[in-house]
Order: C-alpha cells, then structure tokens, then sequence
C-alpha cells in the first residue's frame, strides 16, 4: 500500500555508463514539477521499511520522463537494489521535488561558472538543457565537467553539441587519469586544478559571475576554497554535495 506522499514510477529506459554509473529515465505515475537543479527522492521497499534518498534530476522540466545519472555505492542501502531494477520494474517517488541549488536568474550577473564531478553534472545538465529551449539566452554560461577516465563524463558528446551550437556555452571535459586514455586530446586535470585557470581564461570576474560547484565533497570544499581567494563574496556560490548521500546509501 502507498500513502499520500509516494507515487509509483516505472524505469522505461536505461544507459549504463560504466560498471557502477549508469542512467535511467523513469515515468511517474502522475506529473512531477521540479525547478532545473532540484531533487526528488527515490525509494525501494528495504525489509521493514522503505529506503530512500534524494537524487537530483538531470532531465529539464519539459522532458515527459525523469532522467537520473547515478552511482552505484558497494553495499550501500539503496543504490545496489536500484542498479537491479530492470526496465519495466517499477520505484517509488516522493512527488514533491526539493532543493535550492538553482540557477541564479536574480543575481544580476551576466557569467555563470559552473564546475561538477562526475555525477553532479546532473543539476546543470537540467539547467542546460532548460535554457537550451529558450529563444535567447542573456548569459555566458561555462560548464567544467570533471572525471578520472572520459566514460564517466556521461553527457560529453550532448553537451560537446549544444556548445557547438550555443554561442553562450562553453562546455570543458577533463580527466585527472590520461595516463589510461592515450586517445584522449581534451583537457587534463583535476576540477580544483583547472577552476581558477578558467576563471581567469574566460574573463569571469567575481563582481559579473556566479559560480557553482557539484559533486565529490572534497572538491566542492576545495573549489569554494578558489572562488573565495579569487574575491568571489559568498552570496556569489552555490554548492550541491552529492557525495554524503549517495555514500549513506
């Protein structure tokens, strides 16, 4: 039996990235409303009780279905039950969607920095994909999209396109491991190496930009860490972590 705050939802679609990444759409079985950058909760029964956490939704407002890019966490509480649910199996969501790492449409700023590891491309892979609808875009928008090995960077070959044909995008993959990918001609670093680099490459001042960060902790602090010496005031900084849920898993 389902209360009042849950709906059934069934996976309609899967894209495994590498073998504990994978992607999933799924179809709620009413209308889910969410802003680009929130979340929703994902739950599966777990013995006596149901075992949820939030993820945030990759897909924009428009889509009809719900994208998710997940990690699977090795004995974690839910992540291994939601890596076996096939296509046409069926989780629970909690419909009411949360959050408050939005883009900063009120802030005044014409650049918007956005850095992310890994999974945490997911909130801006939304906010991408909801501006890329729009007639104009008022902004100049650069997405640092980080990870060891260029599989796990899910989303290159979409955002490497829309950037292509978006003259207010700048999207920058980088590896931190090109020793395991001699075929690799992009750009080479951590997130934390390559942030202030960029900064100052595309001009983005602290007085016209917003910067955000997503992703692994350690890098969210340490990238913070940059926009702070770098002059950016607080209220100019938003941060997502994902790494401290996915890991309570």
């Amino acid at each position: 039996m389902i209360d009042s705050k849950h709906a059934r939802a069934v996976v309609i679609s899967r894209r495994d990235v590498s073998s504990d990444l994978w992607i999933v759409h799924i179809r709620p079985e009413q209308q889910v409303t969410f802003l680009p950058g929130q979340y929703l909760t994902i739950g599966l029964p777990g013995g006596a009780r149901l075992v949820e956490r939030p993820y945030s939704v990759a897909s924009s407002p428009a889509e009809p279905d719900l994208e998710f890019f997940l990690e699977l966490v090795p004995g974690g509480q839910l992540t291994p039950q939601l890596y076996n649910v096939p296509v046409g199996g069926e989780v629970l969501i909690r419909p009411t969607a949360k959050g408050r790492f939005l883009f900063d449409h009120s802030s005044g700023h014409r650049n918007h920095f956005l850095v992310a590891t890994v999974t945490g491309v997911a909130p801006f892979l939304s906010m991408l994909r909801e501006m890329a609808s729009r007639v104009t875009v008022p902004y100049r928008v650069a997405l640092l999209d980080a990870a060891s090995v260029s599989r796990e960077l899910a989303y290159l070959e979409e955002l490497t396109a829309l950037a292509g044909r978006s003259p207010w995008l700048d999207y920058i993959p980088t590896i931190s491991r090109p020793w395991l990918e001699a075929a690799w001609r992009g750009e080479v670093g951590r997130a934390d190496d390559l942030a202030r680099k960029y900064l100052d490459s595309l001009g983005f001042t602290p007085a016209e930009t917003t910067a955000y960060a997503c992703g692994n902790p350690n890098m969210v602090e340490n990238v913070k860490g940059i926009f702070q010496r770098a002059g950016f005031p607080k209220d100019s900084i938003k941060h997502e972590v994902f790494w401290l849920a996915e890991k309570g898993d």
